[in-house]
């Protein structure tokens, strides 16, 4: 599809038209962009076509020959690994009739991409190689040419497979510009599928992500993980150390963003006294199993063991509990040759933090580990999104890699489909788009600081839905 190039951000926080429900305002959003299915529409209409989007990890397609299918809206896209080296990605439909070429996830047996309906056959890499009874179309000079597969515009980064159907698109390396260095220094790239999983949400796809777009949420949302602040805003005492006060936020071109917590972590030196129980080593690794137990991504248990092979080892002159923890894990990682974040300050500033890529991604670093979120919106339904989590690490040089599949959750406050911590946010998505229908509700309200990737998010949205 052509579209026009993209327009410069609107200053009135959208289209002169718009009805007042779907304004950007400079402290909150109008409640019709999440619940209003025109606004989902022109969303599809104007952003989904037009922007570079996040369709697959190579782990889904790790040999040639292997496909899988991505599905925003009502468009599908077949990516296909063409050799070792090369990914392709083409519009789902056999140019004779329409069929779908590909569904889910699979292999293309002896590297041909047939049409399940009347066999019409392409190599790889989109070249018509078989059309049934080729005389009888276009008399007789039907040429390959004529119905070779139609490409859609593809960029392989950190591991993950970005297209766009936009034929002037702008190019990838300026859209991932403002990020690159930060998410090539996590060796995000050099991470493989641990477990992925899709889960139905209520809600719509802004809401959904938005819940991550923070740190203020942890006292209230995940009280296991804050006490003390947990204590406070359940008004059970006055003060206490909030880790989000520590929180860096930062907003960049193209809507992209980040937060991390810098010089205040534990692996930085960090001690927060409130949280202190007894051994400084215990107490860290208790909190960390608290992750392993509530997410099993991030932080494993093979993390945690790192830490407590430390015990009655002195800490050096100079040193702290988490710097020598640092050290220990990439002595483990360099012994299993398994690769690891680089390991300068603002990239082990980034554990526990996130980066979130415009507009639907957002990556959780650790320590060689990340959990992944991607949402996708309902094609129809404004109430409506798909959440995704995808669990990854690094591995030894000699483990055996498996290809990604999904799993589909079908219950998201089950325990048994889903952990502690992402059923604590997952939870309050739902309630969230219930009160945005309230007749009560015509906006939200946003913090300055804590919350500037959301208007950040909502300004480059914007930017495409007032394009001509």
């Amino acid at each position: 599809m052509s579209v026009a190039p993209l327009a410069k951000p609107s200053t009135s926080g959208g289209g002169a038209d718009w009805p007042p429900g779907w304004r950007t305002m400079p402290h909150g959003i109008s409640v019709g962009r999440y619940i209003d299915p025109g606004f989902l529409r022109l969303e599809f209409d104007k952003l989904w076509t037009r922007t570079w989007q996040a369709a697959a990890r190579l782990d889904e397609i790790p040999e040639a020959g292997d496909f899988t299918v991505y599905n925003i809206g009502d468009q599908s896209v077949l990516l296909v690994r063409a050799d070792e080296s090369t990914v392709k990605a083409y519009h789902n439909v056999c140019p004779h009739r329409g069929t779908a070429l590909g569904e889910g996830c699979g292999k293309f047996e002896n590297s041909q991409i047939m049409c399940p309906f009347h066999g019409w056959r392409w190599n790889l890499h989109g070249e018509n190689q078989f059309v049934l009874e080729r005389q009888e179309f276009r008399g007789g000079q039907l040429q390959n040419s004529d119905v070779a597969l139609k490409q859609v515009k593809v960029a392989v980064w950190a591991g993950f497979v970005f297209i766009n159907f936009d034929r002037n698109a702008q190019p990838f390396e300026e859209f991932i510009a403002p990020v690159r260095d930060i998410v090539e220094g996590l060796a995000i790239e050099d991470m493989h599928h641990y477990w992925w999983k899709s889960i139905p949400v209520p809600a719509n796809w802004k809401v959904a992500q938005e819940a991550f777009f923070e740190a203020f949420h942890v006292p209230m949302t995940h009280p296991q993980l804050e006490k003390g602040g947990a204590e406070v805003v359940r008004g059970l005492r006055d003060e206490a150390e909030f880790t989000h006060r520590y929180v860096a936020y930062e907003t960049y071109a193209q809507g992209h963003g980040r937060f991390y917590g810098g010089k205040k972590t534990p692996m930085a030196g960090h001690i927060n006294k409130q949280q202190q129980q007894g051994d400084p080593l215990e107490d860290m690794a208790n909190r960390l199993m608290m992750l392993v137990d509530g997410m099993d991504a991030m932080v494993l248990k093979e993390d945690v063991e790192v830490l407590r092979s430390l015990r009655g080892k002195p800490i050096p002159e100079g040193s702290s509990l988490g710097g020598e923890y640092v050290k220990a894990l990439y002595a483990t990682a360099a012994a299993q040759q398994r690769p690891m974040p680089k390991p300068v300050p603002e990239i082990l500033g980034m554990w526990g933090g996130e980066v979130f890529i415009f507009p639907n991604l957002m990556i959780l670093p650790q320590a060689g580990n990340a959990m992944i979120y991607r949402v996708l919106p309902d094609p129809v339904d404004p109430d409506r999104c798909t959440f995704e989590i995808y669990s990854t690490r690094t591995y030894p040089a000699a483990a055996r890699l498996e290809r990604a599949t999904v799993e589909s959750v079908t219950d998201l406050h089950d325990p048994e489909q889903l952990r502690l911590i992402p059923r604590q946010d997952l939870g309050n998505i739902p309630r969230i788009q219930k009160g945005l229908h309230s007749r009560a509700m015509r906006q939200t309200w946003l913090a300055v600081e804590q919350e500037k990737l959301i208007l950040n998010m909502h300004q480059e949205l914007d930017r495409y839905l007032t394009a001509e």
